[in-house]
């Protein structure tokens, strides 16, 4: 890990994936307090209240941290900013290819700049468009993933390219010996965040936690696309009404579409504006059957609450164990 822990700053070259509404002042300054590397999910965040996010983080921890942006964001440019003035060691993009100027922007401040790689391709455009360094997430993870599991996309794009950026790996990951077998083939180090939902630094409502703690694997299932002209990205979450409701979102939209009473780009951010509201309701206000319960397949690995230094303890002496085994 000493190369990820190098390009992070911090101890242990864990990531703690960006969830809304979730990875806040609170988890961050944990997981970084911890020794991990804790990650501000801007999300659909005002520059104003990233700004109080980023000022509440430092009053909590002294150690590295990140700001997750997405790259869709209307006030994207202005969120850049507000990494700039707080001199945010380490940005990171997600939801597609970083819009023009964003990545000369980020890296002028003299911050580190992460993006997600879906695919081989892309992940060799990001290289040579001058990012720092890749997430390669599969499609186990929790929220909004791409097509591809973790374990092709690893095979895919690590032994290419592991030696030219430093690359993380995350999606579906939930025991110390999957970080080990990715550390093997090259990672620096991966990115969790379904393990962390349930440290008591999150501030996840109790009824989100229990619906964690109670579910398997397969119960974490990607929502469906209901009509082809409306390019909605797939969201894994835990099965319940709100993933039924999903669908009829899609088709009132759609409606609205075929009435042309709105453009597509407008349509694509109703639907977004949607799934930041179902997050909200499951989250803040605990209500685990008409909100979004989005979780990681590794949510079947999460049995109990217990602080994040345990978890992250634990997840590391696991993947040691897993090496020193194989060195015997």
């Amino acid at each position: 890990m000493k190369r990820g822990t190098d390009f992070l700053g911090c101890d242990v070259a864990v990531l703690g994936g960006a969830m809304s509404w979730i990875s806040e002042r609170n988890l961050v300054s944990a997981l970084s307090n911890a020794g991990a590397f804790g990650v501000i999910a801007c999300g659909a965040m005002t520059p104003d209240l990233l700004d109080t996010e980023i000022a509440e983080t430092r009053k909590r921890t002294d150690r590295p941290f990140g700001v997750n942006l997405i790259t869709m964001h209307p006030q994207l440019s202005d969120l850049i900013d507000v990494c700039a003035r707080h001199e945010v060691s380490h940005v990171v993009l997600a939801g597609g290819l970083p819009p023009p100027g964003s990545i000369d922007r980020i890296k002028g401040n003299g911050a580190k700049l992460i993006c997600f790689a879906p695919a081989l391709a892309l992940a060799k455009k990001l290289v040579r468009s001058g990012v720092d360094a890749l997430v390669i997430e599969g499609m186990e993870a929790g929220g909004h993933i791409g097509p591809v599991s973790t374990s092709v996309l690893a095979q895919e794009i690590l032994p290419p390219l592991a030696a030219d950026v430093p690359i993380f790996v995350a999606g579906g990951i939930g025991h110390g010996g999957s970080i080990a077998g990715y550390l093997e083939m090259g990672a620096v180090g991966v990115q969790l965040g379904t393990r962390f939902v349930c440290a008591n630094e999150c501030i996840a409502h109790p009824n989100f936690k229990k619906a964690f703690i109670r579910a398997s694997a397969r119960d974490a299932i990607t929502s469906v696309q209901i009509d082809p002209r409306l390019p909605v990205i797939p969201v894994r979450a835990i099965k319940n009404r709100e993933m039924e409701s999903f669908a009829a979102k899609q088709r009132q939209v759609a409606d609205l579409l075929d009435q042309g009473s709105v453009e597509m780009a407008e349509a694509q951010l109703q639907i977004e504006h949607y799934w930041a509201g179902a997050l909200r309701r499951a989250v803040i206000d605990g209500d685990v059957e008409t909100g979004s319960v989005m979780a990681g397949q590794s949510v079947g690995m999460v049995k109990e609450e217990a602080p994040a230094a345990e978890i992250l303890r634990q997840l590391i002496d696991q993947a040691a164990h897993a090496l020193e085994r194989r060195s015997v």
